[in-house]
């Protein structure tokens, strides 16, 4: 059975939200509801979401702020914002921030439906075209098999090192964000999957030991970053 999206909604206006969080839960979402930014970066935190849904005016912490924290963190997960300003300058903030759509109150929840299926349905479009191969420097790195090759040597890779890979592959030279690689394998970012990540990074760092080219470095308080020359996927 196929898991229900879980949305974050953030929205300071507690009959608006109980009523658009209600809404959701009826159509198929499970939805968070947290009344401010503050709360809802705690929120974030803990849960593991499809989408963030954000009221741009909240107290302590506002939209576009927590936005930019989420998008630290998580940089693939899609944002919307829900706001009463309709100035020019205040969408293009929205959008420069990496927003996903931007609506406007008041609007119709079926609006708001059509909008948040839209963004889901591009989402998962964009996770069924997953990179088959890594060309990591010397070594090939089949996502599928779960294999790293070197000079006509196989290893296979465990599930959870062949993901923390294929995340590390995929943010290569810049850094992979410690909570966004445990929330997307580990689904929780509690202190024994982290303990555990950092075993996987040690084991993958002996890994690719043979290529001096290659590096995993911390960054810290951070995460991580996959320093090579050369990648290219397929």
């Amino acid at each position: 059975m196929e898991e229900k999206p879980r949305i974050l909604f953030c929205e300071d206006d507690e009959n608006l939200g109980s009523i658009l969080r209600d809404f959701l839960q009826a159509k198929g979402f499970i939805a968070d509801l947290f009344p401010d930014g503050e709360a809802g970066y705690k929120g974030f935190l803990k849960g593991k979401y499809d989408l963030c849904l954000l009221d741009v005016m909240m107290p302590k912490k506002d939209g576009f702020v927590l936005a930019q924290e989420i998008r630290s963190m998580n940089p693939d997960i899609p944002i919307m914002f829900l706001t009463a300003k309709t100035l020019k300058e205040d969408v293009l903030e929205g959008f420069k921030i990496g927003a996903d759509d931007y609506l406007t109150k008041p609007f119709s929840t079926e609006e708001l439906l059509l909008r948040i299926e839209a963004i889901l349905r591009r989402v998962k479009g964009k996770k069924t075209k997953d990179v088959l191969f890594y060309k990591l420097g010397r070594f090939l790195f089949d996502t599928q098999k779960q294999t790293l090759s070197i000079n006509d040597r196989v290893t296979k890779l465990t599930t959870k090192e062949s993901e923390l890979l294929s995340l590390l592959c995929s943010h290569s030279n810049e850094i992979l964000e410690r909570n966004y690689a445990l929330k997307t394998i580990w689904v929780d970012d509690n202190y024994f999957n982290a303990r555990s990540m950092d075993v996987y990074i040690t084991k993958l760092r002996k890994l690719l030991k043979e290529d001096d080219s290659i590096e995993i470095i911390n960054i810290h308080g951070k995460g991580y970053k996959l320093i090579t020359s050369y990648i290219a996927n397929e």
